[in-house]
């Protein structure tokens, strides 16, 4: 049963051993296009509010101190994430955001350019976060220890949070699919409400974790300043 349930995540369609499911990670390049056109449309200008917005708020959790372009990474970041979690929600498209082969692809090296960057640059700076401010003398070797594992995890739990989000929705829709067949025709309006009341939860979902990954990226980076 378990295997049939995660089939659905498993990247089987190949030619030459190469995973045709992951080109779905590139769906989003298509809409590219339609930011070249003379006349803005409605959808160039609601994305345009969206990317200010997020310039802005993220432009205040970097700090005065961050580099001039940084929160554009941050910005791609979560485009990146958010258009791949919306193709996911489409029949037959594979949710590369699902896989912590794309989160951990993506969390690691920036966790481990941010660390490069702090103890090479900051290093007094990165020492006096190992342990916060009023710790009492006994307890500092703890905090130190304490601060390092959650500091080492981090890429982990950005990768799984998104991962492990992705795959609940899914496999929850998934599920309750499966049981249409079986149930009586006087359940099949019920079921149909309750699949369109999930896809807009996990619609709020997608949107949301993409966000998270991208702020909780800057305020690691902002911890380096």
């Amino acid at each position: 049963m378990m295997n049939n349930l995660f089939s659905v995540f498993d990247p089987s369609s190949s030619i030459f051993n190469f995973s045709l499911n992951w080109l779905s990670t590139f769906i989003g390049i298509l809409l590219i296009p339609l930011l070249y056109w003379l006349m803005p449309s409605r959808y160039n200008m609601i994305w345009n509010f969206i990317l200010k917005k997020l310039h802005n708020e993220f432009k205040t959790l970097l700090g005065p101190l961050s580099i001039n372009g940084s929160t554009f990474i941050f910005i791609s970041l979560f485009s990146m994430i958010l258009f791949n979690n919306f193709m996911g929600l489409f029949p037959y498209i594979f949710t590369s955001t699902s896989h912590l082969t794309l989160t951990l692809t993506l969390a690691l090296p920036l966790w481990l350019c941010f660390m490069l960057f702090g103890w090479i640059n900051n290093t007094q700076h990165m020492f006096i976060h190992l342990v916060p401010q009023g710790t009492p003398t006994i307890l500092m070797p703890f905090m130190v220890c304490i601060e390092t594992i959650s500091n080492i995890i981090r890429p982990m739990t950005l990768a799984v949070r998104l991962t492990a989000n992705m795959i609940a929705g899914h496999l929850l829709m998934t599920l309750l699919g499966n049981t249409g067949p079986m149930i009586p025709t006087t359940m099949i309006i019920m079921l149909m409400m309750t699949q369109i009341a999930l896809l807009i939860l996990e619609s709020a979902v997608s949107i949301i974790q993409s966000y998270v990954f991208a702020v909780l990226s800057t305020l690691y980076s902002s911890e380096i300043n």
